[in-house]
């Protein structure tokens, strides 16, 4: 019996003491949410005597047999992808172009890209959000946009950077050796390659780019959570709240857990491509995990950041 099997293989003991840690876990969080659910749908006391049903209560969710309710809740996540879809253009577009500044060899342009990209980084993207919107009047979806696309743009762009950093020195020679300039070299040769590499992270970063679409909310925007959790909310009375709310919670899990999968997915593709039959190295999904293993891969190709 080989070495691998004898410390790989859990033993009985492991075995069974995995099933019931996993049992006792299943049954905490069964409780967990039986205990949730009691709470939730017990009758609760107003402060003026009079006794409201649980959230659970039919009544709290007679509205939703209403059309017009789900239409205007359609019209919201239509706003929601109509927003995240222009910032992630926005941000990809952005994202090679801080990485083509980011690694020129001219000081004069590197530092000040460096400087721009550390504050775009370091800044709130709600406060980005109201200084454009305050200082430009651009209006609520532009506001949302451009603050999405500049804040996203940035750390896309040092994802790309990383990942043009841990490509080997021959791709760029190859190039050069072609007869290309440099910049043919960079965005037909290498461009390419990292943004193939670092596609999963690009995905799940979109992925955090849609989340904070509901930052929108704050500058005015109606997007889902305005359309939701304020006017409607507002419209049918506090009543309804929790079923707005849960409604409103749904459709995000439903959108995000979608990329969420579409990133999982793009990243075992991309690893087995890149693989092609031998060991590799998954790349994380998480975008400042994934930049700084690139660059520590780069640094011990002997390369280093750029």
């Amino acid at each position: 019996m080989s070495g691998s099997v004898l410390f790989d293989a859990p033993g009985p003991k492991a075995r069974r003491l995995s099933l019931t840690l996993s049992i006792i876990v299943g049954v905490l969080i069964l409780a967990g949410l039986y205990w949730l659910y009691s709470v939730l749908a017990a009758p609760r006391p107003s402060s003026g005597g009079i006794t409201l049903p649980g959230m659970f209560h039919p009544s709290r969710w007679d509205v939703f047999t209403n059309p017009e309710v789900w239409t205007f809740i359609g019209a919201g996540v239509l706003r929601t992808l109509q927003a995240a879809g222009a910032a992630a253009v926005v941000a990809i577009v952005l994202g090679v172009v801080f990485a083509l500044l980011r690694t020129a060899k001219t000081a004069w342009i590197r530092v000040p890209t460096t400087v721009v990209l550390e504050f775009v980084r370091g800044m709130p993207v709600l406060l980005m959000m109201l200084f454009i919107l305050l200082a430009f009047a651009s209006g609520a979806y532009w506001a949302v946009v451009i603050a999405l696309g500049l804040y996203n743009g940035a750390i896309i762009g040092e994802a790309l950077r990383a990942g043009l950093a841990a490509l080997p020195r021959g791709q760029r020679e190859a190039g050069l050796s072609l007869g290309m300039r440099e910049l043919q070299t960079r965005m037909l040769i290498e461009f390419p390659q990292a943004f193939r590499q670092m596609l999963p992270i690009i995905v799940a970063q979109l992925v955090v780019l849609l989340k904070d679409t509901s930052l929108g909310f704050i500058v005015g925007y109606p997007e889902l959570l305005r359309s939701t959790m304020n006017n409607l909310a507002s419209f049918y009375g506090n009543r309804y709240l929790f079923s707005f709310f849960a409604v409103t919670l749904v459709i995000y899990l439903i959108m995000n857990l979608t990329l969420s999968f579409i990133a999982r997915w793009l990243s075992k593709r991309t690893d087995s491509a890149r693989r092609g039959g031998k060991a590799g190295k998954d790349i994380p999904v998480d975008p400042a995990l994934a930049i700084a293993q690139a660059s520590a891969a780069a640094r011990q190709a002997g390369q280093g950041s750029i």
